[in-house]
Parts: C-alpha cells; structure tokens; sequence
C-alpha cells in the first residue's frame, strides 16, 4: 500500500468511526425539550434506530434505566415509570452511539386539544376575527408550569408514523398568542387550581369533518362514506375521510395523557343524525388506540350562529344547527365519562368563531376538575333536559345539574317553544319553578313537544343559579 493510498485508507477509518459516533436516535417528534409527561403513569417513549439494537432510557427523577430492542422496521417503544408531578427533569435515550438528551422535563397533567377551527383559533385570534381580552392575557401568559405543542398540519392518504417536526414550548407571550385559546384558557384553569404542571397537545384543524379524525377501519360502519385509496387527490384538505387520521392523530397516538378536550361539529352541521353516532364512534376508537381505558373525554357544544349565509346556503329543516347541537347532547348517553361544555350564551350570528374563547374554555376546565380530579363545592356541568310532564295545557320541564335551581337572571325567558300533535310551535310563555319550566300556550291546548333555543342563532336564557348556560334540546323527534 502507498503512503497515499494508506492516508486515504485510514481517513475513510476515521470518518467513518466519527460518522457512527454522531448517529443519534431519531424520537418521535412528540419529544422534545419541555415537554410534559403524565404524572404517576407508566408512559411510553418511542423512536427509530436500527433494527435489532438495544435501546436505553434513563430518567432522571429516579435514576433508572429502561431497555427494549428495535424491531425490524427499526421502532423501539419503551415505557417509564413517572412520580408524582415535578421537575424540571432530564431523559436520556441511547443505543449504544451518541446518546439523545431531552431537558427540561416536566412531569404533570397532560391534555390532548382536538377538533376544528374554534379549537385551532390561536390566543392572538384570526386575521380580522378577535378573541376578548387576549392581548392582556398573552401578555400575562408567562408560566414555566405550563407547556404547549401543536401538532402541525398534514391531510394524507397514507397512515404516517411519525408526524411532522413541531417543539414543546414553555408558556410566554409568543408562544401562548399561537396557540389554542380554548385549549390554553382550559390548561390555565388546570394549572392555577391542581397547582401542578400542565401540558397541552394541539391536534387540530380549520374546518375539519368528523370523519377526518376517523380511520378507514371504524368509517366502514357507515358505508355512504368514500375512503380515499392511496395516491387519491385530497381536494378537501380537512374533510376528506381518514386523511387527518394520517397525518396528525395517529403519530401521537400512546402518548401518556390524562383525557381530552374537543370542539369540533360546525363542518357537520348538515348531517345531525350521522354525527349522532360518528362522534361516539370517533371517541371510541381514540380510546383504543391510546389503550388507556374510557379516559375523560370532555367537548364543547357548537355556538349558535346564521350557517344560512355559508355555502350551500341551505335553510330550514335539518339545516338548523340547533339539531346537530342535539345530536351533541345526546351523545352524552353513548359516551362514557364525557362532559359537554354549552356556549349557547356567546354566540354571534355573524361570526362562526365567537370572540369569547375563555368561557369554552373554562367550562371545559370545570368538568375536568370536578369529574377527573374531584374537586367539590362548585358548579361543573350545564342544566340538560331530563323529563317533560303535561298537566292539562301545561307542560312542566325537568332538568339535570340543577341542585341549586335555574335562573334567567330576571330576564324573560323567550326561546321556548310548544306544539301540539300538529307539529306545529308556537312561542311560549315560560316560567322558572326552582329546578323546572313551565310552559305554556294559548295556541296549544294539548302539548305534545317543547323545544328550548332550538334555532340556528339564538342566545340562551336560561342558566343554573352557578352561571352555566342550558343546553338547547328537544322533545320530540320529528
């Protein structure tokens, strides 16, 4: 061998040895520098490396190393034991080259945000479409407890394994005036009252479809959906079936969390009775991919609004929002530990973002802490119809969450309807009774159904004595 060709030799060694030194582990992008992980769980780290190695997490809470071997496709999946809420923390993840080193690690409450625009609406609002009070709040928004992550966009055909490069990033005026207003006024409220970190996971998208979030296994219950194949057109980046599914939910799906919160519904305003069973059947499948039981599933009711104005501008009949309100409400019954959050109060008619993101977000804050964390003395949940009862041409209305009685806040009550068995509603006189409605008619002689705000845009009026406004419903089911 020449001297030359020997230096070429032995510099090729030598690069070679520095290139295997530098490899890293590549982690799904979930984790980041500060992010959170849920308290006192046994949670999963995961990421690619080659196939077979052995791969090493050690956390710094406990000292304690954690080993699991790549597959064949090279994913490791490695689960650790957290402590109660704390930190900051560091976690280090090594297959034997250069390890990774994740810092500032925060171990507390962890809350996926899903749903559509009025859930992606960041804390500095839409371009011309305010959010109340949030320049004060950005501005006061600095809190190393609190650590948010958006999921970035991405509508495909094909089920990703890891979704798009995004960070973790530590609760300040930047970062908290791009990301979710309800999700950040909710995680805020966690904070302040459990006294513990929180972590937030924006997974959401502008104008999205049910059954966008749904894969192509659960969609086949409802055969008048079209799936796309692989390689299709997306022509509708948030409504085309399975395609968020893809790209967003599924790569984060097994992230240890303690529940949700969703609003999302708008974009199937059109078709009630489908959503009726598509959302059940959404929050069913999210609960088997993260295999963490019935987590809490908390979601906000869409807000009242003219979706008369909106393409294909279709009125009248099932086109009143108000019905897929309903079909919200009822799936109270078909989704095990959920909360529904009512906004009937904050509408605008001419807005389909309503500006006031804090109340949402606060009201889903109060079911949490109430139903998942236990906390007492408060009010958590709307008034809902319970049970109608007709004496003679009065029917009385009962309701649930209501210990404390109902008020209008000395306002008249003029969003009750009542019909006969006609079909046909009339305005109704309606008169609060400690915890029920009596409603009444000259029209109406015999009542047969009572509806309450049940119109596209409408602003409710009636509350629990807690402040909490009452669901729109239905009695009947014509």
């Amino acid at each position: 061998m020449t001297k030359t060709s020997s230096i070429t030799f032995y510099s090729l060694i030598l690069f070679l040895i520095s290139f295997s030194a530098k490899a890293q582990i590549k982690l799904a992008s979930l984790f980041t520098d500060n992010m959170v992980l849920q308290q006192q769980a046994e949670v999963p780290v995961w990421g690619w490396t080659t196939a077979g190695k052995n791969v090493n997490v050690t956390t710094s809470w406990n000292g304690k190393s954690y080993t699991a071997k790549a597959d064949k496709a090279g994913k490791f999946l490695i689960k650790v034991a957290t402590p109660a809420a704390g930190g900051p923390y560091e976690l280090s993840v090594n297959d034997g080259g250069s390890p990774t080193q994740l810092k500032n690690v925060l171990i507390g409450e962890v809350w996926i945000c899903g749903g559509q625009s009025n859930m992606e609406m960041p804390m500095k609002g839409f371009k011309g479409q305010p959010i109340l009070g949030s320049n004060d709040a950005i501005l006061k928004s600095k809190n190393s407890k609190i650590r948010v992550y958006t999921v970035p966009r991405s509508s495909v055909t094909e089920l990703q394994q890891n979704s798009k490069t995004s960070a973790w990033k530590v609760a300040e005026p930047e970062s908290v005036a791009n990301f979710s207003a309800t999700g950040y006024h909710f995680g805020k409220l966690l904070n302040e009252m459990l006294d513990v970190p929180v972590g937030l996971i924006n997974v959401s998208y502008s104008g999205s479809f049910v059954e966008a979030w749904m894969s192509p296994e659960n969609l086949k219950a409802f055969p008048e959906v079209k799936i796309p194949a692989k390689g299709d057109e997306i022509k509708a980046v948030s409504r085309t079936p399975t395609t968020l599914y893809n790209g967003m939910l599924y790569p984060i799906t097994g992230y240890g969390i303690r529940g949700a919160i969703y609003y999302q519904g708008e974009s199937n305003y059109e078709r009630p009775d489908r959503y009726e069973e598509m959302f059940p059947a959404m929050v069913k499948e999210w609960r088997s991919l993260w295999n963490q039981g019935d987590f809490p599933f908390y979601y906000v009711q869409i807000a009242p609004y003219n979706y008369s104005q909106l393409p294909p501008y279709n009125y009248g009949g099932k086109y009143n929002s108000a019905f897929l309100r309903d079909a919200q409400r009822k799936s109270l019954t078909k989704i095990p530990n959920s909360g529904m959050a009512v906004v009937l109060d904050i509408g605008e008619e001419n807005q389909i973002h309503p500006a006031n993101k804090e109340a949402g977000g606060k009201r889903l804050a109060l079911l949490a802490l109430a139903n998942t964390y236990g906390m007492k003395g408060f009010g958590s949940a709307s008034p809902f119809y319970k049970s109608m009862a007709v004496n003679g041409s009065v029917a009385t209305i009962s309701f649930d969450n209501v210990p404390n009685g109902l008020t209008s806040f000395g306002k008249e009550l003029t969003t009750f309807e009542i019909a006969g068995a006609n079909k046909i509603f009339y305005p109704a006189k309606a008169t609060i009774n400690g915890s029920s409605v009596s409603v009444s008619s000259p029209m109406v002689k015999e009542p047969a159904a009572v509806r309450y705000a049940f119109k596209d845009f409408v602003v409710g009026d009636l509350f629990s004595t807690e402040g909490l406004p009452a669901s729109s419903f239905r009695t009947d089911d014509w």
